[in-house]
């Protein structure tokens, strides 16, 4: 029997007896105890039970980054249920996917966005939608009780369900990556340990929380070590400079790190409050690692990480932090470089497929059996799909991705489903979407596109279709139009040789 909802017990455990303590600063100037903060979770997730939300149901939620909205998450975790956070750039065509496949209880969207959003979600057989703007105003807001002094959270084990994020594969499906709450427990508690968290660090919270990065790992070892954080809506490097003089660490993607090497302002006086600078999401550049630690006199440390397994490896806080790898594995984890089709494991220095063991790896794939089965190993590793290599000193450095993944500013953009709609649009004969490496977003997303011989169609008439079709960051930079592409004798595009002539052609933005 278990008497503890067990994500929910441990980032309120640091919290103990310290009510009074600050957990977040907004930009406005509005402050937010540890006390008042818990309050209010507790409230959502009384107002989540009133409409009828039971344990292990699912709370879907496509919303601009405020505090509510991690209040909303955390009031989740508490009455039991199973966060879903969806990207704010999301269309409405591709939410009906998500909606239809999650099945969520309840669904949680913007108060502009409802109108449309409403009708979607019916069909998609959600049984309650709720509205909440970044302002902290909506019809969840409304729904809060004026007290819950008589609240319970549910308990859970440490193997159910707490989220699951949309991760897609190469087949252009999405499919939702189960993590439980043992796997956001253990990594959040390995995360504070290897980065030294503890109560008097200040992060500097710049990241989207609809993402594993800034909802999971900022947020949750945060809470886990009891530190507090300058909350920010998005990012802007000029306030993220201005905000070091009275905070200890920041966490963000690559571009983070080049947009703020831009600033006449960074210098090593900006950022000797400061004790750690995270990148990850994304490959760092070794120009950037290199760069930073000239201009400023302090070391970036990288991490690796996926939807699947939270984080997997970091360079060392106390120790080299070597540009160009992913670092050492947390504790608790096992890594692994095999080959990929007997899944025998190689040698110092070998490439070969990363595989991934411990207890921050997902459940598996939602309502895919089939899938899930694939991707594990009969001894248990997660086959990740990325490619790469150990050194003598145990630090992983990733060369590659065996499937065509791209990972652009921190969000992971699958060619198949650009293909799908680049093919679908009149004029297109054939098309590949390609990753080329790209100074700020470690990738720029680049279609290569065969033309019908009778049409007039071009780069901007494509661009101006596919705006409203998917999401911004999945948009190519740039469209190059060729006569034919290259193929094997099996038939296969060779995208290898794609990125290989497209390497240098990015477009910076």
């Amino acid at each position: 029997m278990y008497d503890t909802n067990h994500l929910g017990h441990h980032l309120r455990s640091a919290s103990v007896g310290r009510d009074e303590t600050l957990y977040a600063e907004m930009l406005d100037g509005r402050t937010l105890s540890y006390g008042e903060m818990f309050s209010a979770a507790e409230k959502n997730a009384a107002a989540l039970q009133k409409v009828g939300l039971s344990p292990g149901d699912c709370v879907a939620a496509q919303l601009e980054k405020s505090i509510e909205s991690i209040q909303l998450y955390l009031g989740t975790i508490l009455a039991g249920g199973v966060f879903l956070p969806l990207n704010t750039a999301y269309t409405p065509s591709e939410l009906e996917y998500f909606l239809a496949d999650a099945k969520p209880f309840i669904f949680v969207c913007d108060p502009e966005t409802a109108p449309t959003l409403e009708g979607l979600a019916a069909q998609a057989g959600v049984s309650k939608v709720l509205t909440l703007s970044s302002d902290g105003t909506g019809t969840l807001m409304e729904a809060l009780p004026t007290h819950t002094e008589n609240f319970k959270e549910v308990a859970r084990a440490k193997d159910d369900l707490a989220a699951f994020l949309y991760t897609s594969g190469t087949t252009g499906r999405s499919k939702g990556a189960m993590l439980t709450h043992d796997n956001l427990v253990s990594n959040a508690q390995a995360l504070q340990q290897c980065w030294h968290f503890d109560r008097h660090d200040v992060l500097i919270h710049a990241l989207p929380i609809f993402h594993i990065h800034g909802l999971f790992v900022a947020t949750n070892v945060t809470l886990c070590a009891g530190a507090s954080m300058l909350f920010m809506p998005r990012f802007n490097s000029e306030t993220i400079l201005s905000l070091m003089s009275k905070a200890t660490v920041l966490m963000g993607v690559p571009t983070f790190y080049v947009r703020l090497l831009e600033s006449p302002n960074l210098s090593p006086k900006t950022v000797a409050p400061m004790r750690l600078f995270i990148s990850g999401s994304a490959p760092l550049l070794a120009e950037t690692h290199k760069q930073w630690s000239a201009v400023t006199g302090a070391e970036i440390l990288e991490r690796y990480g996926m939807t699947e397994t939270n984080m997997n490896t970091s360079n060392p806080y106390e120790g080299e932090r070597r540009a160009g790898t992913v670092g050492m594995p947390l504790p608790g984890v096992e890594v692994r470089i095999t080959d990929a089709d007997s899944g025998q494991q190689l040698g110092q220095g070998e490439i070969g497929s990363v595989e991934i063991r411990g207890p921050n790896v997902f459940k598996g794939y939602w309502q895919m059996p089939e899938k899930t089965k694939q991707e594990f190993r009969e001894d248990g590793f997660f086959i990740t799909g990325d490619l790469g290599t150990m050194d003598g000193d145990n630090y992983l450095s990733i060369v590659g991705r065996s499937k065509d993944l791209i990972i652009s500013g921190g969000y992971n953009v699958y060619p198949k489903e650009i293909e799908i709609i680049l093919d679908d649009v009149e004029g297109v004969y054939e098309s590949a979407v390609i990753g080329v490496p790209h100074p700020d977003f470690g990738e720029g997303v680049l279609a290569v596109v065969v033309l019908t011989g009778d049409t007039s169609q071009n780069e901007n008439g494509i661009k101006n279709i596919l705006q409203q079709k998917i999401a911004a960051f999945k948009r190519p930079k740039n469209i190059f139009f060729v006569d034919e592409l290259p193929r094997n004798t099996m038939g296969k595009v060779l995208k290898n040789i794609l990125r290989d002539r497209h390497k240098d052609n990015f477009i910076k933005s």
